[in-house]
């Protein structure tokens, strides 16, 4: 086990550290790893496209541009949404039917792009999939190199929509459905990194309610996407991040807030791990249905505390309509520090549930096999897919993190696609 490592972080950092000396120097040394304005310049031939690819080690020789039909590529203009009627907002569970799920291609970071490929392959036969590109000649580079490992469909979607960062969860649009059954848009406040640029990303889901034609309600909260589970049947379950990221609130007045938006009875809130940047939930904990939650297991290293609480805080919970939870206990693989300052903490509950499959990180060590086993277990009749995690995860996230599910125009009380 290596307690230290050099793995590149995805995080523009660049863009971060200040003084202007230090972005400089960390530019000279990052630009081995990783195409640093590769989001400002993209390629704008195939030419572009294939030195890219090329440089990046993204693909072999096999480059050849892929047919046009495969680039439904659509731009979204920068425009205000229609605002939502007051009223609360029901967020469905995601083992309800998912329509879409998008991601926000790395194209600053090629050692995520296998990974994020995974996904496309594991989510395109069961939902459309979504991927966001901060200009139009990266569909080209994209569509070459999912062309190498997979049969593109119509499901595959291209939306150039400009961010400042990938982790899509975090900033996306939280999909719920108003009194009347039609989709809301809840938009909370992102900006939970200090001296780095979120404006983009803090844009992007009213953006993106606009084209989709989706009505917004403001939520005033400072709250990212990750720090949100709910069974869609009254329970909604937080960690105790969103307490730090609002300060000037009382406990109570978090809750309130979070009640006068968000349809549910009742209120979970998790413990955080302790020398994690993001605090989220999805790092702790994993609903896998309304009775049922994955947590990591109580390790020897310095979160164990945290875990343990978090398994049995559940142990003695009961979701809003009374039921006791089944609890299962993931591995939790030791931390590791990378570049000597940043610990990365390996989280299997960082996963996402979409329309009969289960899509698991996955970080290339022995505790892969037995989360996977406890996954088929605890989830018996979905489809366990593993994904490959090992880079992301030095950006502190996962599946999850990586992810946005969109819930269909129709509420469904039926979770139609639940396996039973």
């Amino acid at each position: 086990m290596r307690i230290l490592r050099f793995d590149p972080i995805p995080y523009p950092l660049w863009r971060r550290w200040k003084p202007a000396w230090l972005r400089r120097v960390s530019r000279l040394l990052l630009r081995r790893w990783m195409p640093l304005d590769a989001d400002e310049h993209p390629p704008d031939s195939p030419e572009a496209v294939t030195a890219y690819l090329r440089r990046w080690r993204l693909a072999g020789e096999n480059l050849a541009p892929v047919d046009e039909k495969w680039l439904m590529l659509e731009s979204v203009p920068d425009a205000e949404p229609r605002t939502a009627p007051d009223g609360r907002v029901r967020l469905p569970a995601q083992w309800e039917p998912v329509e879409a799920v998008m991601l926000a291609w790395p194209v600053l970071y090629p050692a995520l792009w296998d990974g994020h490929a995974q996904m496309v392959r594991a989510l395109s036969p069961v939902t459309q999939v979504v991927i966001i590109v901060p200009a139009p000649g990266w569909s080209d580079a994209i569509s070459r190199f999912l062309a190498a490992t997979m049969r593109l469909t119509p499901g595959i979607r291209f939306l150039c929509l400009p961010t400042d960062d990938i982790w899509v969860r975090d900033y996306g649009p939280i999909i719920g459905y108003g009194a009347d059954g039609g989709r809301v848009c809840v938009k909370p406040v992102f900006d939970p990194l200090p001296n780095y640029p979120q404006a983009r990303d803090n844009r992007m889901a009213r953006r993106w309610a606009a084209f989709a034609d989706i009505p917004v309600r403001a939520l005033d909260l400072h709250l990212e996407g990750g720090n949100i589970w709910t069974d869609g049947a009254g329970t909604l379950i937080v960690s105790e991040q969103i307490f730090y990221s609002n300060p000037y609130l009382s406990r109570a007045g978090v809750e309130a807030k979070l009640r006068a938006v968000f349809d549910f009875h009742k209120l979970i809130v998790t413990p955080r791990l302790k020398r994690e940047e993001t605090g989220h939930v999805d790092l702790v904990v994993k609903l896998a249905d309304a009775q049922t939650v994955l947590v990591g297991a109580a390790g020897v290293f310095y979160n164990g505390g945290q875990q343990r609480a978090a398994a049995d805080l559940f142990r003695r919970e009961t979701n809003a309509a009374g039921s006791p939870y089944r609890v299962f206990e993931l591995p939790a693989p030791p931390p590791y520090l990378n570049w000597g300052v940043y610990p990365i903490w390996r989280s299997y509950t960082n996963a996402l549930t979409a329309n009969g499959r289960v899509l698991v990180p996955a970080f290339g060590i022995p505790d892969d096999a037995r989360a996977l086993a406890i996954y088929r277990e605890a989830m018996p009749g979905y489809e366990i897919i593993p994904i490959n995690c090992r880079a992301s995860v030095n950006g502190g996230g996962a599946v999850h993190c990586l992810t946005r599910d969109i819930p269909p125009a129709a509420s469904s009380e039926l979770f139609a696609n639940a396996p039973v």
